[in-house]
């Protein structure tokens, strides 16, 4: 199988690649990057690079700037819409171009397409609310959807908060625990839909080669926690002295829109169509991910309230 991966230098997209070679998959990467070729994985530094010839089974589409990466401006908004809408479009016309287009177009997404549901159990079905995230999804998706009309199966990844070691939100989120501290944002009642990095690559490579499988699929745990839960079950990898919550109000002034769309509202969202096809998770529940991420948990220090 040759696949066409964006996105393949982040945090998904590195052990992604290794995935895939791994399988014996043939990968090109487009990426902005000078980076050198290796055995079965070629970079390319744009998609006029492509030749109508090349016969690509399948297309991963992982990129797009970082919603958290920095404060909501109206400019950074609007690069997050143009760095996702414009590779989208890019690809299509790719697969136009092309003498025989992709199998498989598999695209991210995110669960921010259902908006915010307080304690509503969401799957692939439940209908959505609107917010800048949810309209950023949904057309996205929509986008996506239009490969369909090239005979290309499309996947649409609508991927929860993914966990792992070496960055990513976990980096984060952990900041004041290396300091002694346990914190969670606002109430903590809040719903953390998340997954670990490696389900989520088993995902991709379970849609990949599943061709009765299209639509949408929430890449999230089975289990999802709330912002307490979790920061209790992160705990217990650190020495803490304190647990405190952040008022919804400093995170407001500190964070902008981007609290209330990302931090202070989650979704409380299931993997229905990934469970009803046969995926299986080996990361299921938060205490698993994250004894899998830190190993086992150390003793936790007095704490400045009881649990």
């Amino acid at each position: 199988m040759r696949v066409l991966l964006t996105g393949g230098t982040g945090f998904i997209g590195v052990p992604l690649t290794e995935s895939l070679l791994a399988r014996g998959y043939d990968v090109i990467v487009l990426s902005r990057q000078t980076l050198t070729d290796r055995p079965g994985c070629r970079f390319i530094s744009s998609l006029d690079r492509v030749p109508v010839t090349e016969e690509l089974d399948a297309v991963i589409n992982l990129a797009g700037a970082s919603l958290a990466a920095r404060r909501w401006s109206e400019s950074y908004k609007g690069e997050i819409v143009s760095s996702r809408m414009d590779i989208t479009r890019q690809l299509l016309a790719l697969m136009v171009r092309l003498s025989c287009p992709p199998k498989v177009l598999l695209s991210a997404s995110a669960i921010g397409y259902y908006g915010h549901h307080d304690d509503e159990q969401l799957t692939e079905s439940s209908p959505a609310t609107p917010g800048f995230a949810q309209k950023l999804c949904s057309n996205w998706e929509t986008l996506a959807l239009t490969a369909q009309s090239l005979g290309v199966r499309v996947c649409l990844l609508r991927l929860g908060v993914v966990l792992d070691g070496g960055g990513g939100a976990l980096e984060e989120m952990a900041k004041s625990f290396r300091f002694g501290v346990a914190s969670w944002l606002g109430s903590g009642s809040q719903w953390l839909s998340w997954v670990h990095r490696e389900d989520v690559i088993r995902a991709i490579g379970f849609l990949l080669t599943r061709d009765d499988l299209q639509g949408p699929f929430n890449i999230t745990a089975p289990e999802p926690a709330t912002a307490w839960e979790f920061a209790r079950a992160l705990k217990a990898h650190h020495r803490t002295f304190i647990q405190a919550g952040v008022p919804a109000s400093i995170a407001r002034l500190l964070l902008g829109e981007m609290a209330p769309e990302l931090l202070l509202n989650g979704q409380r969202v299931l993997p229905a169509q990934l469970q009803r096809s046969g995926f299986e998770f080996n990361y299921p529940t938060t205490p698993s991910a994250l004894a899998a991420i830190y190993g086992t948990p150390t003793t936790t220090l007095t704490n400045s309230s009881s649990e």
